[in-house]
């Protein structure tokens, strides 16, 4: 098989900070890598320098033919292009497309100058339309964004008026349209529902091209990937494992273990050389062969590899909420539309104090959209939020449009809570794994994972009565997630709560949900848990 990435002695440095050195690795068509490691460890970065959007430190990647790459947080394309015009133009089909309908609209014009050129257009774009797939590959772009749960009144919208979640899965079915030779794909099952989910599995393990993936969906790397590259942060190297996901899970554990009693064997035998030189030190006769023991248990230290730090957790406890009437916020009548696309119409909404609610329905309903009109960020076309007495939300979005990415860690952890010192700030920073110069990054370099801690520390201390929680669980590893769901668990003030997760939801124990697009409110009964991985 040939290669379609190859990395030659790569090394990658954020400021100071070395992620890896000496790394060197090929990825072939038909291999399908689970790139995984700690929390910081540098996957998302190195997956930026294989893309071609970040430079190395050192080293160089080469590649051959087309890339996709899934950023977390996508933004590219023209937000003015349609949705469907987005997909398509990944094998130069959705301007064509356009074109073609623009002159067949002007070989009706009654100047017949004008409709003879414009027959000639249509032609010319037609012959180039069929040569790169046609209709055909039309319908096969089709059935990639139905299965990503793209219904044609998405696609059919400008990039501008979709969610964050809709941009996302736009850009993977773009992606998985294209034939590109490899694909890096950055948690793909972000914002997927489950029967998205599945299909996706299906679609990577018949994938012909060389394919790089990070995901916390377990069932996912199970389940697709033939090789497994970990980053280990205290080597700063690259462990490939040319196996499968449970065989790599074995592996990697005797590895461990290995390099453990490894460890203790050489600082046995090293610790003895210590004691022989220090008693031959006393004799002046011996002092040489002292000295050269010495030397050699400093040596045989020297190569050992360093402790492994236990995999760090963010530590999470939402705030005390600031004292509040019985019903701090409340809307009546909300509605909101796109152009002609209407999200949800006469929502009527009363959050009490303490209450939890879940908001559900399916994707593209406008779940998003109403957590950002409850938080002030977008207006609704009809009705009105009514702040109660001593309101103060904490808003959680999804794509971190809370932070701002020009602004440092610490900077954007000082305007979330002006009352708090720098000092303070840099201690909760701490608890949520930003220590040391990590403080002083700016938030656009962090990845999904940094992000969506660092949004949920300016949480912590805004002394909140309110969350409004939007997917609060993307991006984060098995642990971190854990912490969430406890902290969930024993938060004293309100929660309206949008999530893909289960386990959130149980965490949360709600008492009502909403349901949208209708607007409809009902005691929350276990029923509703079959429809949260649907929603």
């Amino acid at each position: 098989m040939f290669a379609v990435l190859a990395v030659h002695d790569l090394e990658i440095r954020v400021g100071a900070r070395v992620l890896m050195a000496d790394v060197s690795f090929r990825v072939s068509a038909g291999d399908k890598v689970g790139l995984v490691g700690r929390n910081g460890a540098g996957k998302t970065t190195l997956t930026k320098v294989l893309a071609g959007d970040l430079l190395p430190s050192d080293g160089k990647v080469e590649s051959s033919g087309e890339i996709g790459y899934l950023p977390q947080d996508p933004r590219s394309g023209n937000p003015e292009d349609l949705a469907r015009t987005r997909i398509l133009d990944a094998r130069g089909l959705g301007q064509l497309s356009i074109g073609m309908h623009e002159a067949s609209i002007a070989m009706g014009d009654s100047d017949p100058d004008v409709a003879a050129a414009a027959m000639r257009r249509y032609g010319s774009l037609t012959e180039r339309f069929e040569a790169l797939g046609g209709y055909a590959a039309e319908a096969e772009a089709a059935s990639i964004a139905n299965n990503l749960s793209l219904p044609d009144r998405i696609l059919e919208q400008p990039l501008s008026t979709l969610s964050g979640g809709q941009r996302r899965r736009i850009e993977l079915a773009r992606i998985l349209f294209s034939d590109a030779d490899s694909m890096i794909l950055d948690e793909p099952t972000n914002h997927l529902d489950a029967d998205s989910v599945v299909w996706l599995r299906e679609f990577l393990k018949n994938y012909k091209g060389g394919l790089i993936v990070i995901s916390h969906d377990v069932e996912l790397v199970g389940e697709t990937v033939n090789r497994v590259f970990y980053l280990d942060a205290n080597r700063q190297i690259i462990d490939v494992y040319n196996m499968g996901w449970k065989h790599y899970l074995r592996q990697r554990a005797a590895d461990e273990e290995r390099r453990k009693k490894e460890r203790v064997n050489v600082e046995k035998k090293a610790t003895q050389l210590q004691m022989q030189a220090a008693r031959f030190g006393a004799k002046a006769s011996k002092a040489a062969a002292a000295h050269q023991m010495v030397a050699r248990a400093e040596k045989m230290l020297s190569g050992l590899d360093d402790v492994r730090q236990v995999e760090r957790v963010a530590k999470l406890r939402f705030p005390k909420p600031s004292a509040c009437g019985r019903t701090p916020l409340s809307a009546r009548g909300l509605s909101k539309s796109y152009g002609s696309l209407e999200i949800f119409t006469d929502v009527d909404l009363a959050i009490d104090r303490g209450s939890k609610v879940v908001v559900l329905g399916l994707n593209g309903a406008g779940k998003t959209t109403l957590l950002r009109i409850l938080a002030g960020v977008d207006k609704s076309d009809t009705g009105a939020v009514e702040p109660g007495h001593g309101l103060k939300i904490g808003y959680y979005a999804q794509e971190h449009e809370n932070l701002d990415v020009n602004r440092s860690v610490l900077e954007n952890m000082v305007a979330a809570a002006p009352h708090i010192t720098a000092t303070e700030a840099r201690k909760v920073l701490g608890s949520f794994l930003f220590t040391g110069d990590d403080v002083l990054k700016p938030a656009g370099v962090l990845s999904g994972g940094e992000k969506t801690r660092l949004s949920l520390a300016t949480l912590v201390v805004s002394s909140a009565n309110v969350l409004l929680l939007d997917e609060p669980t993307n991006n984060l590893d098995p642990a971190s997630r854990e912490e969430i769901l406890d902290a969930l668990a024993h938060y004293e003030g309100s929660v309206v709560l949008v999530s893909h997760d289960e386990g959130a939801v149980a965490a949360l124990n709600p008492e009502r949900v909403l349901i949208l697009p209708d607007g409809v409110e009902d005691h929350w009964n276990a029923e509703y848990l079959d429809l949260i991985e649907l929603a």
